[in-house]
């Protein structure tokens, strides 16, 4: 019989084939210094936001980037000599490079939606901390994983939701857990716009400078065409859910951290196709029934007071007013009174000093940022659902403990994906 190989004997010979070993303490981390050392992995818009955050704040040092892009590696790096003259950063193609350098503390993650979470738990294991991009996985399992995996290696985890930062938003929690609206019994969210088709165009080769099955890495492997590739890849369920998954947490974060969904019982989202090769919804609308609560997606702004001028927003029905917000502004109407504050609630979430600054002082205090995994993942679970019930085109029944469908294999078998066997590196 022939022996299994383990996850860690997997990741080195993978490494060993591509010319560099795994150090022997693989898992250690690098000693203290003055400035945290960061690696920003994936480089296209996102991941240059990320270099151009973590590069302003004196806390910082950029050390190394990685895109598997060589025209993105090359224009990035180039990027940052240019912000930081004395840089030393290494541009590498393959993250496994990244990982195995003991002097990086921490990394970002800015990659297509499918090698989020396989990165982020390589990373954990590696004795890096992350800063991962939204959406936090590609399907409900791996969000599973992901949680038991940091928990495991005492990891710092920080969702890029940038929105969660801002004062807007801690004052929304602040009113809506303050009771003044009362017990909420019914939240709106929505986000305009469409996912678009993409046409139907010809498998072409691969540009020489990108690595398109390393691309592909764990999804299926198909014939490259450039609408499939960088910023068009959402709008294929292969890598992503369209326009819904990526702004999906947007919006739900302040729901889920006002009003703490609970006890999911039941999904039933609706939906169009695309008129091209594009097979993310053109668009869904959901229903979400939780323990006294129900939470409504939809498309384009609900009936509702000032819902019509807002493209993204979230609507918070209580049993004394309403609360409306989006990610600037809010208002609540009490009494038929609609007033943007109420003074006398007192201020009781500390600001957050940014973002990026949040996960770089929990990387040295060891205590979870604001947009950490267990959170996250709880906000991000229903998205994953709905998209499993616009793909069954039905209503589907969950059991929120077990985290699985009620009587149902077919649903239940889309929470998770088998990986492609030459790019599953967890095992």
């Amino acid at each position: 019989m022939t022996k299994p190989v383990s996850r860690r004997q997997f990741i080195a010979a993978g490494s060993a084939a591509l010319g560099f070993a795994i150090l022997p303490n693989f898992i250690s981390r690098a000693a203290p210094s003055d400035k945290v050392r960061i690696a920003h992995i994936g480089l296209g818009g996102m991941g240059n936001q990320h270099m151009d955050w973590f590069a302003a704040l004196p806390d910082a040092e950029i050390v190394a980037l990685c895109d598997l892009d060589k025209t993105h590696l090359e224009t990035t790096l180039a990027k940052l000599k240019s912000l930081k003259p004395d840089t030393s950063a290494v541009g590498y193609e393959d993250f496994r490079h990244v990982l195995e350098r003991k002097d990086i503390d921490a990394v970002t993650i800015a990659t297509p939606d499918h090698w989020h979470a396989q990165i982020a738990m390589l990373a954990f294991d590696a004795g890096k901390d992350v800063y991962g991009e939204k959406p936090l996985s590609y399907d409900v399992h791996e969000g599973q994983r992901m949680l038991k995996a940091r928990k495991r290696h005492k990891r710092i985890f920080q969702l890029g939701t940038q929105i969660h930062a801002t004062d807007n938003y801690h004052r929304v929690v602040e009113l809506i857990q303050s009771g003044a609206i009362g017990k909420v019994h019914t939240v709106r969210l929505w986000k305009t716009g469409f996912s678009p088709g993409m046409g139907h165009p010809t498998p072409t080769a691969p540009p020489p400078t990108l690595n398109w099955d390393m691309w592909l890495g764990p999804a299926p492997y198909v014939d490259y065409y450039p609408e499939r590739c960088h910023l068009n890849y959402r709008y294929f369920l292969d890598y992503s859910g369209g326009v819904f998954a990526d702004f999906w947490c947007h919006i739900a974060d302040v729901a889920w951290w006002a009003v703490k969904p609970t006890g999911l019982k039941s999904v039933t989202a609706r939906g169009e196709k695309t008129d091209g090769v594009a097979d993310a919804p053109k668009w869904v609308d959901a229903d979400f029934e939780f323990d006294n609560l129900k939470v409504y997606w939809t498309t384009t702004p609900p009936n509702v007071p000032g819902a019509a001028e807002r493209g993204i927003g979230a609507y918070f029905e209580g049993d004394k007013g309403t609360l409306i917000c989006d990610y600037k502004t809010r208002s609540l109407t009490i009494n038929g009174e609609t007033v943007t504050d109420i003074p006398t609630v007192a201020q009781s979430i500390v600001r957050s000093p940014g973002h990026q600054q949040n996960f770089l002082d929990s990387v040295r205090s060891r205590n979870q940022p604001e947009s950490n995994l267990e959170y996250v993942r709880e906000m991000t679970l229903p998205m994953h659902l709905a998209v499993i019930s616009w793909r069954l085109n039905r209503p589907l029944k969950w059991n929120a403990s077990r985290e699985d469908f009620i009587d149902d294999k077919e649903a239940s078998a889309l929470l998770s994906r088998k990986y492609r066997k030459k790019w599953d590196l967890i095992g």
